[in-house]
């Protein structure tokens, strides 16, 4: 007779086998915990115990499709994507993970990670291999991992489930870029892509995407590891790296920061100051694509520029404008800003709708080529305080500045707009970067710092790096040179300073009630008449 004790042992255990499965299979975490080993470099084999920050990073690999890694060195980063990577395949069939690597080494490895915890998985969990070499391994359940080296078509012809690009600020950007253009057909169809890197300063496709990342404009993830989130790193290890690598290469590869050569507009010690201390999130993203960043609603009183730079809106610029408030003297504060591809008409009109809710703000339009149709549709509807540059004196015009447009028909010296010159364009850089320098310009948006950190000299020329983007660099700039360089406006505000402390009380609250809705209802019937880009600026109205 068959013994009993062993029927129930062996049901028992097949019980828990069961039970076993379905939990490595819900979980990845559980699984690379429980049962995937990995070869120390120190330590040797051992199981794979996660920290708490590469938990993290799975977990935010299935809430979100495309995750961008920004970490320091040595984290085991390339590690974890290997182990979802198998997990992926062993518990659902027909899936595809494509590893992109620098070099071949670096590639053939990720798959030796992966060969390694499947040959040490328990017999019952794993499935039968089908194919197994340096550059793949495909199991019989149709799911499979391929490495290869960075080139041009890689992607193209992959139907993918994962895309992993491991240290993408090393592969030449012209290369990644194609990349990742390629892979997007097939990651169309509900793929994943993790991209991950130490940072190789600026100026590269993962420093770009990165940026806009942070920004909301490329639907990645970001997540950033830095040295201390390994729990074994001390402030003695990182007092080390000083030592061993030199402070700024310590930065760049164990506090994951971008950091240039030196050869930014803006000194990056100056720019992190403003990352810590100036940059917050907006009170209110508005438009269709969130392209409208306010910090502060207008306030009975204030003095307000709009400086504003003009895009055909069909290429790869764009029209942007900052709000900046100049009523303390001295201080200037960004409190708007906005950036869009989008036609000058449209672009025109929003202008006007902003500098009418902002108090008749003095609007800046830069006039050369294309900015011409958006001053002669500000002049069509009569707003009543646009800029003048004098036509003899370019760069500087500290005489008429501020002078209503209706004033200035007959006026031939004159010419609405602000002309950039060569001469213009260096001095009013100029001024930009001594007013970061000395504190005196509160930059509040992390879309304007991110092209500050990539606008640096190139030939002798201060410009944005290939790839990027100055439109928000060049439109602040000519805001703060005509802030620092007319005495008017300095005046003007001294003026409305007096104004607006004779209509508060203690604690900074407006008391003329009546006064603000009067204005509001002005604003509103002030406006020409509504378009669909209104609509998606409702909070103007």
């Amino acid at each position: 007779m068959p013994d009993n004790t062993n029927i129930q042992d062996e049901s028992k255990f097949k019980e828990i086998i069961v039970q076993e499965y379905l939990k490595c299979a819900k979980n990845p975490v559980y699984f690379l915990r429980r049962y995937c080993m990995i070869q120390h470099p120190v330590k040797g084999r051992m199981l794979f115990n996660l920290f708490d920050c590469q938990v993290d990073l799975i977990n935010q690999l299935e809430q979100f499709d495309y995750n961008i890694v920004l970490k320091s060195r040595q984290l085991g980063i390339s590690t974890v994507g290997a182990g979802y990577s198998l997990w992926l395949m062993i518990f659902h069939a027909d899936k595809s993970v494509l590893a992109i690597a620098t070099k071949a080494d670096i590639a053939k490895n990720i798959i030796t990670k992966v060969r390694f915890m499947y040959q040490n998985l328990p017999s019952w969990l794993r499935e039968d291999i089908g194919e197994n070499n340096k550059m793949s391994l495909r199991l019989k359940n149709g799911s499979q991992i391929k490495a290869i080296t960075s080139s041009e078509d890689s992607g193209r012809s992959e139907s993918l489930s994962l895309l992993l690009i491991d240290e993408a600020a090393f592969i030449t950007s012209s290369i990644v870029e194609k990349i990742w253009t390629s892979a997007q057909q097939t990651l169309a169809t509900g793929g994943k892509a993790l991209v991950l890197s130490t940072p190789n300063g600026q100026g590269n496709w993962f420093h770009r995407m990165w940026s806009e990342a942070e920004t909301g404009e490329n639907g990645f993830n970001t997540i950033k590891l830095p040295w201390y989130v390994h729990p074994e790193r001390d402030d003695a290890w990182r007092l080390a790296q000083d030592r061993l690598l030199g402070k700024q290469m310590a930065a760049q590869e164990c506090d994951a920061d971008f950091l240039s050569s030196g050869a930014t507009l803006i000194e990056p010690s100056d720019l992190e100051f403003y990352n810590k201390n100036y940059i917050c999130d907006p009170i209110i993203k508005d438009g269709i694509e969130g392209e409208f960043w306010i910090w502060e609603q207008p306030i009975i009183g204030h003095l307000y520029i709009i400086s504003a730079d003009v895009a055909r809106g069909d290429g790869g610029d764009y029209s942007a404008f900052h709000i900046l408030d100049i009523l303390e003297m001295g201080v200037v504060k960004q409190v708007g800003e906005y950036k869009k591809k989008i036609s000058t008409d449209d672009y025109a009109r929003v202008l006007y709708q902003t500098g009418k809710r902002y108090n008749d703000a003095l609007l800046i339009v830069e006039n050369a080529s294309i900015g011409w149709a958006v001053i002669t549709k500000l002049i069509e509807y009569r707003y009543d305080n646009l800029y003048y540059t004098n036509r003899e004196v370019t760069y500087l015009d500290l005489d008429q500045q501020v002078i209503k447009g209706n004033d200035l028909k007959n006026t031939n010296d004159m010419v609405p707009g602000f002309t950039t010159s060569k001469r213009s364009r260096d001095l009013m850089l100029e001024k930009l970067e001594e007013c970061i320098r000395e504190k005196q310009l509160i930059i509040q948006s992390k879309r304007t710092l991110n092209e500050l950190y990539s606008f640096v000299w190139i030939n002798n020329k201060a410009q944005s790096m290939s790839g990027y983007n100055d439109d928000l660099v060049m439109s602040i700039a000519i805001g703060i040179w005509v802030r620092e360089t007319t005495l008017r406006i300095r005046q003007y505000g001294m003026q409305m300073t007096k104004v607006a402390l004779s209509n508060v009380r203690k604690g900074g609250v407006y008391t003329n009630k009546s006064f603000q809705s009067q204005s509001e209802e002005y604003w509103t019937n002030k406006l020409p008449a509504s378009t669909k880009e209104d609509n998606d600026l409702k909070w103007l109205l």
